[in-house]
């Protein structure tokens, strides 16, 4: 603290050479007359060069004591994870049913991810995140993929204007949908390859490249993207590179009996079922941000690292089922992605620190889009969610 005696003083011209001489513990120093003299001179002198740079006292920034910081992160976790309770509330208002689904996709959003969805025509997917996208009053985008969409289409495209008043032209660019906060790019295994690679591109660089310029991305930025895995014909599946940027891979599924009652009884009124705003986007960033500092415990770390590892065919650790169906194992981005996954799931759970169970309850959307099985595995009718259980029965946490 500035002005305590056990301060680390530099050497300076207002105690010239004498403060290489301190010597002894710090108590011994703070009863040292001419040690809290040097002290005083110092403060005295700092004083002085605050008062000239900050005259106000409004650029100031002192430093926090240890409980201050520490009840600062406290504070910080609740508001995080109030915003979550707040988020799934709302979604589960308008979404009736589906909430693995829901928790699913709200732990790739505060995990800082974007997710893949993949289901049947009509399970309220482009609805789902178009709830989301009002419940925390950002910018939603909604692209439908074709056969004969362009990269223009989607990053934005430069037009040539004529100015009135200097009798010159010049180029301006528009901004294209994908300069959004939250996208959904539904059905997007449906058009070329070099537009899926212009989304991919704004995904993982948060930006966009048009003639030759670089114009940066708002954040924060979540994409979801679906496919539909009724028709294959005419479609262009995603490589295995491409399908590795999305964090998660979550399958929508039919609702229960209960749940469509439902929603056959409360969404065919003229009841208003839109979403309220209960956060923002800098709330959501913050609480993107607070998740990555989550502590980790050693036992987490290491059983996602097992789970990885033996993924992988030609790894020691690999069980039976890996080594007969599996014919490439998920990479270390898998591994990142199991972790950030564990600790949103913590955050949703109101817990400061993922377990063992986070990691198993997410190793599906986690690696079903990552691990490819072999010819043997699909003669067999063997899918990667079968691989993947056998996987978690025999790696145990």
């Amino acid at each position: 603290m500035i002005g305590d005696a056990s301060f680390a003083v530099k050497p300076s011209r207002l105690v010239g050479h004498y403060t290489s001489r301190l010597k002894g513990p710090p108590e011994r120093r703070r009863t040292s007359p001419w040690v809290a003299s040097a002290a005083s001179s110092v403060d005295l002198q700092r004083r002085r060069l605050r008062r000239n740079r900050f005259p106000n006292n409004s650029d100031m920034t002192l430093l926090a004591s240890p409980a201050s910081s520490e009840h600062s992160h406290v504070k910080a976790f609740e508001d995080a994870s109030g915003l979550v309770a707040r988020l799934d509330n709302e979604i589960g208002r308008v979404i009736i049913g589906q909430q693995q689904v829901r928790r699913e996709i709200l732990a790739c959003l505060f995990a800082g991810g974007h997710c893949l969805l993949r289901g049947v025509p009509g399970l309220a997917k482009t609805l789902l995140i178009k709830t989301l996208a009002d419940a925390v009053n950002l910018k939603f985008s909604r692209i439908q993929f074709t056969p004969d969409l362009m990269p223009s289409d989607i990053l934005g495209t430069e037009v040539i204007e004529d100015d009135v008043t200097g009798g010159k032209r010049h180029v301006r660019f528009i901004p294209g949908p994908v300069f959004a906060n939250i996208i959904l790019a539904d059905e997007i295994n449906r058009t070329p390859p070099r537009t899926q690679a212009a989304l991919l591109e704004a995904m993982q660089e948060y930006q966009v490249t048009v003639g030759g310029i670089r114009y940066p991305l708002d954040r924060p930025l979540f994409v979801l993207a679906t496919e539909n895995p009724i028709e294959q014909e005419g479609t262009y599946p995603l490589p295995e590179a491409q399908l590795d940027r999305f964090m998660f891979n979550v399958v929508i599924d039919y609702p229960d009996a209960a749940d469509e009652r439902r929603i056959l009884a409360e969404t065919t009124t003229s009841a208003d079922r839109a979403a309220q705003h209960v956060s923002t986007g800098a709330e959501l960033e913050a609480a993107r941000m607070l998740v990555r500092e989550l502590p980790a415990a050693a036992n987490v770390v290491d059983y996602s690292l097992r789970l990885i590892r033996a993924t992988r065919p030609n790894d020691p650790t690999a069980p039976a089922p890996v080594k007969e169906w599996v014919r490439w194992g998920v990479g270390p981005r898998a591994g990142q992605s199991l972790l950030l996954g564990a600790k949103a799931f913590a955050l949703l759970d109101g817990r400061p620190a993922p377990a063992l169970e986070d990691v198993t309850r997410i190793a599906l959307p986690v690696l079903r889009h990552r691990l490819l099985v072999n010819f043997q595995a699909e003669a067999d009718g063997v899918s990667p969610d079968d691989v993947i259980g056998k996987l978690l029965a025999a790696v145990r946490p």
